[in-house]
């Protein structure tokens, strides 16, 4: 495995994060009806910090290898559709719009393991917990938003 790749992958993965600094869960998330299976705080970072390894791990394998197409393009998206939930679902509190972020979440981070299993075994399962955990949080989201109907979204014009 080339190292340089692999930090270029923990870079990428660590400027997705950063969303999660930016827009944090806070007081409004605290005072969310929530189901009684909702993973308690300390796993969410414990999680991602493994996620964000294994999948630095799985793009420096695959990206030195021929054919690599697939598996770099459903791992560039699923770091978009990542960045792009943590603002949605925290930042303007539109759970129905996070959720239907997971949508093409969860189809880059199927896509990525497949691609990846298909020119690395290890680079593929490094995929499999990633896409637990995107399964979970897609179930958590949808039951916050179903626990919790009369949450107004943020307008950004409201921001200011």
């Amino acid at each position: 495995m080339d190292w340089y790749l692999f930090g270029i992958f923990l870079l990428a993965c660590c400027a997705a994060g950063a969303t999660g600094a930016v827009f944090q869960p806070g007081r409004w998330y605290e005072s969310l009806n929530k189901p009684a299976w909702t993973p308690p705080d300390w796993v969410f970072p414990v999680a991602w910090t493994s996620i964000y390894l294994l999948i630095s791990f799985a793009g420096a394998r695959v990206a030195v290898l021929d054919n690599n197409g697939y598996a770099l393009a459903f791992w560039a998206s699923q770091a978009a559709f990542s960045t792009l939930w943590t603002p949605l679902f925290f930042g303007l509190r539109r759970m129905k719009g996070a959720l239907l972020c997971m949508v093409p979440l969860w189809l880059s981070v199927a896509g990525a393991c497949y691609a990846s299993l298909q020119l690395d075994f290890w680079a593929g399962v490094a995929f499999v917990p990633y896409l637990v955990w995107v399964s979970v949080a897609a179930a958590l989201n949808a039951a916050v938003w179903r626990l919790n109907p009369g949450v107004d979204p943020i307008v950004p014009g409201d921001l200011a």
